[in-house]
């Protein structure tokens, strides 16, 4: 498709990005393209972040926040319809580049029918082509015209697709904890110093507070008998995930346990605890980035488990372990996510202060591996982008 509105101003660029991660990197990336080219349209699916970042919401990125072959086959028909009525509306306005943010199963389809409509595609977080689906480089490739890469082992695997690959760099590195981090955050949570603090992430997708909320609150309740002191702190994303939290806490009659609920703000409550237990995804790697030493669990419907089981290439999932190459987080992962298990390791870790200690310096170096100015970089890859779609930049 030609490209008839060549003046940045007159321009709609398309992003889509389908959960709170996307939402806050599509956010940083909307802002500082906009800072170059302050009359860029932005228009798509996103969250919170992006509207307030000036995206133009076309459906909230709720409606793509699936997990797993299971969960995502009964909603498909839906998916779809949503997939084609952002393809119209970008034919429409005549966008001249897409931008998916993460969301592969959702983006990869929609960047590689725009693609054949000679509309310029990016892809935001290469999907996981390093720890299962290799055979995804082909379709990546075959989807977008540049990928923007988080982690510096990413590039070189897609040396010989014909894309081209920038690494912009982890946002959460920017921000990542220091050595008074703890202390502070602790002030700012009104915990003790010496209080145990134990984090519970059970991820940001409702499907996911389906799968953990009940296993995370058991946890809590065992940790509670064995450490009496111990505090709780649980960011959420959203009122409705608290009120499902809230619901849950009622029904096991557990409204004894000392928890505090937060609306997001994931970093503080990973700095103030002395130990994480972290659903796997993105919330680990902030963990890392807030020096706190942690579990990795996670639970899936049983079919996409043994789906994915048999596609893993590597013996870890957690991303902390995927940059440092070994297991520096327990994993406990379908099965072996128990009550049992958790409580017991996350104890194990707490009254293991050398480990602890070793664990947040390790931490530490993966952060400086992973800085890097990620929104000025990938901006100046949208920039480029746009002009090779004829617009003038």
């Amino acid at each position: 498709m030609s490209v008839v509105a060549r003046d940045p101003a007159a321009v709609t660029i398309g992003i889509v990005a389908g959960e709170a991660s996307g939402d806050a990197l599509g956010s940083d990336l909307i802002r500082a393209v906009r800072a170059r080219l302050p009359g860029v349209r932005f228009a798509g699916i996103g969250g919170p972040r992006m509207e307030a970042a000036g995206c133009e919401l076309w459906y909230p990125h709720t409606e793509l926040a699936l997990r797993g072959y299971a969960e995502v086959i009964t909603h498909l028909p839906a998916l779809l319809r949503i997939r084609g009525d952002v393809f119209r509306r970008l034919r429409a306005a005549n966008a001249p580049l897409f931008i998916g943010v993460d969301a592969p199963d959702f983006n990869l389809g929609l960047e590689a029918k725009l693609k054949r409509r000679r509309i310029r595609t990016m892809h935001y977080v290469s999907p996981s082509v390093w720890a299962w689906r290799r055979d995804r480089i082909g379709t990546i490739a075959r989807s977008a015209d540049h990928l923007l890469a988080l982690f510096p082992f990413e590039p070189p695997l897609y040396a010989d697709a014909g894309i081209t690959v920038t690494f912009v760099g982890h946002p959460l590195a920017a921000g990542a904890a220091t050595a008074a981090s703890r202390r502070e955050a602790r002030e700012l949570l009104k915990f003790e110093i010496g209080t145990p603090v134990f984090a519970l992430l059970p991820g940001s997708r409702m499907s996911e507070l389906e799968m953990h909320t009940e296993l995370l609150l058991k946890t809590a309740a065992a940790l509670f008998e064995a450490q009496p002191l111990a505090r709780f702190v649980v960011p959420l994303v959203s009122r409705a995930a608290r009120e499902y939290f809230e619901r849950v806490q009622y029904r096991l009659q557990l409204e004894s346990l000392s928890l505090k609920l937060l609306y997001g703000h994931a970093s503080d409550a990973l700095r103030a605890a002395d130990v994480g237990i972290v659903a796997s995804g993105t919330a680990t790697l902030e963990a890392a980035m807030a020096r706190c030493p942690h579990l990795v669990f996670y639970k899936v419907h049983p079919v996409t488990a043994e789906i994915v089981k048999r596609k893993l290439l590597l013996p870890f999932v957690g991303l902390p372990n995927i940059l440092a190459g070994r297991f520096v987080a327990p994993e406990f992962l379908q099965w072996a996510a128990t009550v049992d298990n958790l409580s017991r390791a996350a104890l194990n870790l707490y009254d293991d202060a050398v480990t602890r200690r070793r664990t947040e310096a390790l931490f530490a170096s993966l952060a400086d591996a992973l800085t890097a100015d990620g929104a000025t970089i990938a901006a100046e890859a949208v920039v480029t982008e746009l002009r090779t779609a004829g617009v003038a930049c």
